[in-house]
């Protein structure tokens, strides 16, 4: 029951943040110690009896992720003014991505990190420096490229975290507050070098060096794919990469996690065990068993610094951690309760962590394993019998494709929810792929690795690149299958967390009871089609709109600003886009929706100043336009310029009568909303009142 423990710490971080307002200090103190004692009692006055245990410790541990989110919710700086005008800044040089190239015809882009800047601007001069970060893409044709820790000036345009493209979808508003991200932009001129350079930290330093010495060995996409795995540096994967990866089931292979982690330690671990019981003293004398998984450990730990230390290879190397300390100890490695120990520590340490996709996709696969082969250990045991090579092999392959399918099949509702897509071939794929990463791709990586300090690495890079390129190869060819990358409408919230709850069940449950687990699974994928689908969105700026068909996105004329949003709601529907009908792009047209008609004014030259005629109001539910609705319709609802200004994306569901969700109102007020009108913290302080 213990491994319960980071469900019920879990279940905390999602309450807090599923709330449709920001509760108070006072109110969270209340609330958690209101929880805790509670706990407490139960496990003072019934300690001897299971129900009042289990309650108090869940209790415990659902204060404690409720409160724990919510301390680290109220530390955070908060949000700066950003200049509306193009400005120039000044600041420290954090680190240095690259970026894949926009057009076909172009070299690889770059984008730093920049902290502590400091802008000129009149109602800026004399600011303190940002407490929070910055992303800004360099022009292309810049030539000088400033190492992590300069100090730096550019003239650069600089925008704010957008608002979802819709109610309920992804907050980079929220994910920005709880990264330390104050906004992104582009330069709009050549950086320069300002001030004495600041120390950077060697491991950055570091990472830049691998990454840049892989792109002059090798080309392209295979450059930046390798310098994904040996440095952890994956700006350089350009969108049609990421897109065959991912068709094909093999996005793993992009994102440094336990199998490149567990690839490393396992290759360092037999290579040193190997050379020692090659000499007899110390196969004799000597802890080799020990010795080499402590060296491997070390390794693993260089190894998840050297490439950014993501969380997902921050779980993988505490559960190696555990595992070497049991093998160190003589004691028996118990993987689930490791699992458990290492999500509770990071769910403690970053608590926001819950609603993050690399948290929620590692924890399931690993899950999925552990419990997999936990069940079909014995037939893989009596599969291979000692002398017989033909069963060594084909224990072998069964556990390859076991591992794929366990993996593949627990993580796959889990990528559903938040890539929207289904990839049948996934198995396929990674049976071919995965053996080349194991014994081809990453020892030979490691090898380039270490022969860089000796400038020596362009042979071990070159046979790694063909290693790559075979995977790339393959990932392109899997994803030309039909319906290798079948769209699926977006999952609701409540479903990711049945499906999510429902994976614990049957993962972490003992007997035959926790195939009772799959229900929730199943009513989880279910919502996808069960939830009603708006049938109307309305972007945060009006310049877009779209109306919902059976097999179509009926689209507003827009900009290319707007394409991002676009993609977002193409997403969420799982349609393919169409332009409304003719009258829609020129002015005022009506559009029926089930039983309600909805008048639409996509496109606007007026400004609002032509008012719709009492003819185009008649029988009209809802009236939408791009400009200022002016009460153009008198006595029925209206979404306009002002509405989304104040409120955000709208979606619109039809029903007997109209259903209108705001974006404001599905968030709430929280911290990382932001106020109608409120452009973040002035970076001066307020003059002090008498």
């Amino acid at each position: 029951m213990i491994c319960w423990l980071p469900v019920a710490v879990g279940l905390g971080d999602v309450f807090y943040l599923a709330l449709p307002f920001e509760p108070s200090i006072l109110s969270v103190v209340f609330g958690t110690f209101l929880m805790g004692l509670s706990g407490a009692a139960c496990l003072r006055w019934g300690w001897q009896r299971l129900f009042p245990r289990l309650l108090g410790f869940a209790l415990l541990a659902f204060a404690a992720g409720f409160g724990d989110l919510a301390f680290q919710a109220w530390i955070q700086p908060p949000m700066p003014v950003l200049p509306t005008h193009a400005t120039v800044l000044t600041g420290r040089v954090q680190s240095l991505e690259i970026l894949p190239p926009r057009n076909d015809d172009e070299d690889d882009g770059h984008r730093i990190t920049l902290a502590d800047a400091v802008f000129d601007t009149p109602v800026d001069a004399g600011m303190a420096p940002l407490r929070r970060t910055l992303h800004i893409r360099l022009r292309d044709d810049d030539d000088l490229l400033p190492e992590p820790g300069s100090t730096i000036s550019l003239r650069a345009m600089l925008r704010p975290p957008p608002p979802p493209s819709w109610p309920g979808g992804r907050d980079l508003q929220r994910e920005a507050w709880f990264s330390g991200l104050a906004g992104s932009g582009y330069a709009l001129g050549p950086i320069s070098l300002s001030g004495a350079a600041v120390r950077a930290s060697w491991i950055e330093t570091l990472r830049e060096a691998v990454a840049f010495r892989t792109a002059a060995v090798l080309p392209d996409q295979t450059a930046a794919i390798a310098a994904t795995l040996l440095a952890g540096e994956a700006g350089g994967i350009d969108q049609q990469t990421r897109e065959a990866f991912s068709a094909s089931g093999l996005a793993h292979l992009l994102a440094v996690a336990g199998l490149h982690l567990g690839l490393v330690m396992a290759a360092v671990i037999v290579t040193l065990r190997c050379g020692l019981a090659s000499i007899e003293y110390v196969a004799l004398r000597w802890p080799c068993r020990q010795i080499a998984a402590v060296s491997g450990l070390l390794a693993g730990a260089g190894y998840v610094l050297l490439t950014g230390a993501h969380l997902p290879s921050l779980r993988a190397l505490g559960m190696a951690s555990l595992v070497t300390l049991a093998i160190v100890t003589g004691r028996r490695v118990l993987s689930v309760r490791s699992l458990s120990i290492v999500a509770l520590l990071i769910l403690l340490v970053s608590p926001v962590s819950v609603v993050d996709v690399s948290f929620q996709m590692s924890f399931a696969a690993v899950m999925g394993l552990i419990a997999g082969y936990g069940v079909l250990r014995e037939p893989l045991m009596r599969l291979r019998v000692e002398g017989k090579w033909y069963r060594v092999v084909a224990s072998y392959g069964a556990a390859l494709t076991l591992t794929s399918l366990l993996a593949g099949l627990a993580t796959l509702p889990v990528s559903m929810a938040h890539f929207g897509a289904f990839q049948p071939w996934f198995v396929l794929a990674n049976l071919a792929a995965v053996p080349l990463a194991a014994v081809w791709i990453m020892p030979v990586g490691l090898l380039a690795l270490v022969a860089m300090p000796f400038h020596a690495e362009a042979p071990f890079l070159k046979l790694m690149g063909v290693g790559i390129h075979v995977v790339q190869v393959l990932a392109e060819r899997v994803a030309a299958f039909p319906m290798a990358h079948q769209p699926v409408p977006a999952m609701p919230g409540w479903g990711l967390l049945f499906v999510m709850l429902g994976l614990c069940f049957l993962c972490l449950w003992k007997g035959r009871i926790a195939l009772a687990g799959l229900l929730p699974v199943v009513i989880g994928v279910a919502s996808i089609w069960l939830a009603p689908k708006p049938d109307i969105f309305v972007s945060a700026d009006a310049g877009l709109m779209t109306v919902r068909r059976p097999d179509v996105l009926l689209v507003g004329p827009h900009s290319g600003l707007e394409e991002r949003t676009l993609e977002d709601w193409q997403q969420a529907l799982a349609l393919p886009v169409a332009p409304l009908p003719p009258e829609c792009l020129v002015g005022l047209c009506r559009i029926s929706i089930g039983a309600q008609t909805v008048l639409l004014r996509p496109h606007d030259l007026s400004d609002g100043a032509h008012l719709p005629t009492m003819q185009q109001c008649d029988g009209v539910s809802l009236f939408i336009s791009t400009s200022p609705a002016r009460k153009g319709c008198a006595d029925v609802p209206f979404i306009d310029r002002f509405s989304v200004w104040r409120d955000g994306a709208y979606a619109v569901f039809a029903g007997r009568s109209l259903t209108i969700v705001s974006d404001r109102s599905w968030r709430g007020n929280r911290l990382w909303v932001p106020p109608v009108g409120w452009h973040g913290m002035p970076n001066l302080p307020l003059a002090q009142s008498e």
